[in-house]
């Protein structure tokens, strides 16, 4: 059974640097049962349903778990989860409320009737270092053009050429994907691919937002030249966005200056982007996107070398945007972003929901215009490192837990 989640509350004035979670208590808890959401086998896993509140498309489970109450996680219930996922990285709902899963050795997956299933295997991807198939996007005019958007490491022999997001159709029953269209490519990997990004989102303007790591390339982030290191935006076609800053800077680049972005979220009342931001060993970031703008990441040690521990946000670059929340030391690694939408998440509903890897847990943040003013720690217990949160089509959310047998888990509000 789940081990009890702990809430941490509370907002500090200040600057945005000091305006922080300073330290996020490991705490010593019952440890999740990581079995409990692992599935018996790769192809049919088990549906492990801990209330019964079933998947929002009315899917039945395939079997049931054991009679064991809901687990009360500080506000927030898990109501059920579903294992047997390689290394899940994105996930997305069809229009009909169907889930579908990116999972990084290069498995695009549905859950259907409550199981795990393979849509197909997505060609070219290296899952090596960071990189495979990671971020993933649904046209907004799905039921018309049944395109899907994939950002992965592509290559072949195990070896990455880029990264690249490549449009696909999805199968009218969802056991294949066709007619692949690279849209944006020649996203440096590096050599150990390290820093590849890459999350997708389809903004409110109609733009598809691409988000970069630095591929651990020291130049690379301060370079408008290339795609490391940045925000790219770009037509549904794969065209460069017409109003990004252009002149000197790569067609697609819209921000410069980062390190690692791993989630990217629109606020719903007013279409302001934000990013997450991996740190070194102080200062994971939140951070507002305005066109043009540099993030001061710039990790150009001496001879020319990568130096892991500059400042996320160098005094030294004139302007350098200061984030609208950072983490301090040490860092918590966090990873997908979305903001809660619905009502029943009472004073939490607007908030931007962060999944965290390093410490298991589901960061919340109440951001108000540019700045942060309150954040909490739910999900103070361990269903695993998570790497992406979404809402679900009921109000719930979605986490993807990141493990080589990882899992997909829903929580909802305490009753």
């Amino acid at each position: 059974m789940f081990g009890p989640l702990r809430v941490h509350a509370g907002a500090s004035p200040g600057s945005p640097r000091t305006r922080s979670v300073r330290r996020l208590r490991a705490g010593a808890l019952a440890s999740c049962t990581a079995l409990l959401l692992t599935a018996c086998g790769s192809e049919a896993p088990d549906f492990f349903e801990v209330s019964s509140a079933p998947f929002p498309s009315g899917s039945a489970p395939a079997s049931a778990g054991s009679a064991a109450p809901p687990a009360k996680l500080a506000g927030i219930t898990v109501a059920n989860g579903l294992g047997g996922f390689a290394t899940p990285w994105d996930l997305r709902f069809l229009p009909d409320g169907t889930p579908l899963v990116t999972e990084r050795p290069g498995q695009l997956t549905a859950i259907l009737d409550g199981r795990r299933t393979v849509v197909a295997d997505v060609p070219d991807v290296v899952a090596a270092g960071e990189g495979g198939l990671m971020g993933m996007a649904i046209d907004p005019d799905f039921d018309a053009t049944r395109h899907i958007y994939l950002c992965y490491a592509a290559g072949s022999g195990g070896s990455v050429r880029d990264v690249r997001v490549v449009r696909y159709r999805l199968a009218d029953d969802l056991d294949a994907i066709s007619e692949p269209t690279a849209l944006v490519t020649g996203i440096p990997a590096g050599a150990g691919n390290r820093h590849l990004g890459c999350r997708l989102e389809v903004g409110p303007d109609g733009m598809l937002w691409i988000t970069t790591g630095d591929a651990v390339q020291p130049a690379a982030p301060q370079d408008p030249s290339s795609r490391a290191g940045k925000v790219l935006r770009a037509q549904l076609d794969g065209q460069p966005a017409a109003d990004n800053p252009g002149g000197a800077w790569d067609p697609y680049v819209y921000t410069i200056g980062h390190r690692n972005i791993q989630g990217l979220a629109f606020r719903p009342e007013d279409g302001a982007p934000f990013s997450v931001e991996h740190g070194t060993n102080c200062d994971d970031e939140i951070n507002l996107l305005r066109a043009g703008a540099n993030y001061g990441w710039d990790p150009v040690g001496p001879g020319g070398s990568y130096a892991e521990g500059a400042p996320m946000t160098s005094p030294d670059i004139a302007g350098a945007q200061e984030a609208v929340w950072s983490s301090g030391c040490p860092t918590i690694a966090p990873s997908g972003a979305e903001f809660i939408v619905d009502q029943q998440w009472g004073p939490w509903s607007g908030a931007l929901a962060v999944a965290v890897l390093k410490d298991k847990q589901l960061l919340l943040v109440q951001l108000e215009g540019d700045s942060a003013i309150r954040t909490r720690v739910e999900l103070d217990g361990d269903i695993g490192r998570l790497r992406t949160v979404r809402n679900g089509p009921d109000g719930s959310l979605w986490l993807t837990a990141d493990a080589s047998s990882g899992a997909v888990v829903r929580v909802v509000p305490e009753t």
